[in-house]
């Protein structure tokens, strides 16, 4: 089997009404310059993606999706180093083309292409699940403390266990705890995501113990800046709420790399990891969290139904991967683009059963959301 020819589509799929920030609450969640605008000034939506079909000389087709914004040289390259190439002769943990930004959604195809070949779901090319469905949460950005209790109670009505938050400091979050808690019981929890945003560990502390009492809130996601992971270890002498560190791969320009988990599992400084990343290296990372006996969960960058029946398939094969997971793109987009959306129940999502990442793409959806 021979790749023969890979055709690259770009698509913006915009979120729905309502589900990312209040309206008073304008701050936009892209990390990376973009377009030569700053960091944190482009809204995720607004970011065009690419759909990958890869297609051999046996006449199979494989599907990949890319992270918001790739660099499309980059793209075009890891395509001609791709064509001619026999995927079963290949690493799947090491692809013959360069390690970046670009890599993961070319790895999605290339496992969904292998697993059609042999006839398996993609996590049996990962040695096996662990289980057959997934924890996930419910998911918003930044909201006024109403807005904050109105998603917190939709989401519960909803079947889901906790809803993950954005926040900074000016956001009241132990409003936020203490009204959910009342309207939605003590095992409703929260996971606060401050995207390094809280600053230093004594603005966390000063609130800490509030959210201690209201007892509901999972864990501190990336509260402070990263770069100080002992500020981390500081944080967890200082609250017993769990401290939680978010390895993201794509960030790498950013600094972000496989080495951040043993250095906080070092440290000490952490009580969970959120990873985010392709297939094989979040096995990877998830392995060396379970030898430290910390468990994860699965991030995203809120992805279409490609790349996140990708996080599926891995959840499923890492023994620790028990936290909810961030996959819940199609709550928040308009459109998956795939026919049959991951199937989602009482927080969990069911892992795809059918060979390859067992989704098939909606080409007339495709058409819809595709741009120049």
């Amino acid at each position: 089997m021979r790749i023969t020819a890979i055709e690259k589509i770009k698509v913006i799929v915009p979120a729905r009404a309502d589900t990312v920030n209040s309206p008073e609450a304008r701050d936009p969640m892209h990390m990376l310059v973009m377009e030569g605008k700053p960091a944190w000034q482009v809204q995720f939506d607004q970011i065009w993606k690419y759909l990958y079909r890869v297609k051999t000389d046996e006449g199979l087709e494989g599907w990949g999706e890319s992270y918001r914004g790739v660099n499309p040289l980059v793209v075009d390259g890891n395509i001609a180093s791709l064509i001619g190439k026999d995927p079963l002769k290949t690493n799947l943990r090491d692809l013959p083309i360069a390690w970046s930004r670009e890599y993961d959604g070319f790895e999605a195809a290339i496992f969904d292409l292998v697993g059609k070949k042999l006839e398996v779901p993609a996590y049996r090319l990962l040695g096996g699940a662990y289980r057959e469905w997934v924890n996930v949460d419910y998911w918003t950005g930044r909201r006024s403390t109403a807005d904050a209790v109105r998603k917190a109670v939709e989401a519960q009505r909803s079947g889901f266990k906790g809803i993950k938050f954005k926040c900074n400091l000016q956001d009241d979050v132990v409003a936020w705890a203490e009204r959910i808690r009342n309207e939605c019981g003590p095992l409703f929890r929260l996971v606060l995501d401050a995207n390094t945003r809280f600053e230093r560990p004594a603005e966390v502390v000063r609130f800490s113990r509030q959210l201690e009492a209201a007892g509901n809130v999972e864990c501190l996601e990336d509260p402070v800046p990263r770069w100080n992971l002992s500020w981390y270890r500081l944080l967890r002498e200082k609250t017993a709420i769990p401290i939680a560190l978010h390895v993201a791969l794509p960030y790498m320009e950013l600094g972000q790399m496989i080495q951040d988990a043993i250095r906080a599992i070092q440290l000490e400084a952490v009580d969970y990891f959120n990873f985010n990343c392709g297939i094989a290296n979040f096995v990877r990372l998830a392995d060396i969290a379970d030898a430290a006996g910390i468990p994860c969960w699965h991030g995203s960058e809120v992805d279409l139904g490609i790349l996140e029946a990708s996080y599926a398939h891995a959840c499923a094969a890492a023994r620790n991967c028990v936290l909810r997971s961030d996959i819940f793109g199609e709550l928040v987009r308009e459109d998956d683009l795939i026919v049959e959306p991951l199937e989602i129940q009482d927080g969990r999502v069911r892992v795809p059963q059918k060979p390859g990442l067992g989704v098939e793409v909606d080409l007339k959806a495709v058409e819809k959301y595709r741009i120049p």
